[in-house]
């Protein structure tokens, strides 16, 4: 009998979020995702000491910062050998609203795996959706470095990626989620807000169907799932990168599971054009409170974690 999570593929490419190899082995995604908690979690298991220690010994004379980033490109190396995909390797967030380092420390990233024998179409370069980091995602791709911009909340910053001409965008589904409940706090109402009607799942659809409705090339990866029926309204979205948690459950579910999201039907209501500019960018997202503020979170969780992988390193070290 198939389960869900083997429908899903039909539709959709099936992309895990985790740092974790066994995940890899047992789900069989074709890409994966990692992010610097996903890392960070990574790097504290003992299953993983050697290669932390490897990546210490091999470079031990490297900067805290280069060092970070040989351990990223460590991890993504291995995930390679299981994945046939890509595998998405983040920019550190503290550079979020640099461009020109974003564009350095990419390019380190991309001759990493490059020397590891990594060609560069299966690495993507993770980088946070300010209007600093999409222009330094605008320089790589026009490099040939790919890019997956993360942190994505609203429609206009799907847009500007989409100027961009960037390969991916994954826009996030759970914070949304997150910071509606939050906010409506005992006038929540759970049943009233999930499947379809999810407000993290209204925001990815909002994107799929301007995208697909003008032909957008940029590919779209719904992210960041707090609970199974987030995925299954989302199923035909090209890319949904699934946690272990949620890749489990869906295996274990057998029953039907059907398209929700379709090319053809977003091109039959497309929705009105949308001009883009910095200026834009700008006034949208800050006329939304929600993406103005699970952005600036976001990037202040990621650089936190960055800190603490950076201290880790050091102590290992020695």
């Amino acid at each position: 009998m198939t389960n869900q999570l083997d429908s899903l593929r039909q539709f959709t490419t099936v992309v895990a979020d985790s740092g974790d190899f066994a995940t890899m082995r047992t789900y069989q995604p074709t890409d994966a995702t990692t992010n610097p908690s996903l890392i960070l979690k990574a790097v504290k298991l003992e299953e993983n000491r050697e290669l932390v220690q490897k990546v210490i010994a091999d470079h031990g004379g490297a900067s805290a910062s280069e060092l970070a980033s040989q351990l990223l490109v460590a991890f993504g190396h291995e995930i390679l050998k299981i994945i046939p995909g890509r595998v998405s390797t983040e920019v550190d967030a503290r550079l979020s609203f640099d461009s020109q380092a974003s564009i350095e420390r990419a390019r380190q990233i991309i001759a990493m795996y490059k020397r590891a024998g990594i060609d560069r179409e299966r690495v993507l370069i993770k980088l946070a959706s300010t209007w600093e980091g999409i222009q330094a995602a605008k320089v790589l791709q026009a490099e040939g470095i790919r890019c997956n911009m993360t942190l994505l909340f609203c429609l206009p910053q799907a847009l500007a990626c989409a100027q961009a001409k960037v390969q991916l965008i994954s826009p996030f589904v759970g914070r949304i989620y997150d910071w509606y409940k939050k906010d409506a706090g005992d006038k929540w109402d759970e049943a009233a807000r999930s499947g379809a009607d999810d407000p993290g799942v209204q925001s990815v659809r909002r994107i799929y169907d301007y995208y697909k409705a003008y032909d957008i090339r940029t590919e779209i990866m719904g992210a960041s799932f707090r609970n199974i029926g987030q995925i299954r309204a989302l199923a035909g979205c090209d890319l949904l990168t699934i946690s272990p948690d949620l890749l489990e459950a869906l295996a274990s579910d057998n029953n039907p599971l059907e398209r929700q999201l379709d090319p053809a039907n977003a091109r039959n209501k497309a929705p009105e054009w949308q001009a883009s500019n910095e200026v834009a960018f700008r006034t949208e997202l800050n006329n939304d409170a929600m993406a103005t503020e699970k952005l600036a979170e976001g990037i202040r969780k990621f650089a936190a974690d960055a800190i603490e992988l950076d201290t880790l390193i050091g102590k290992a070290r020695g």
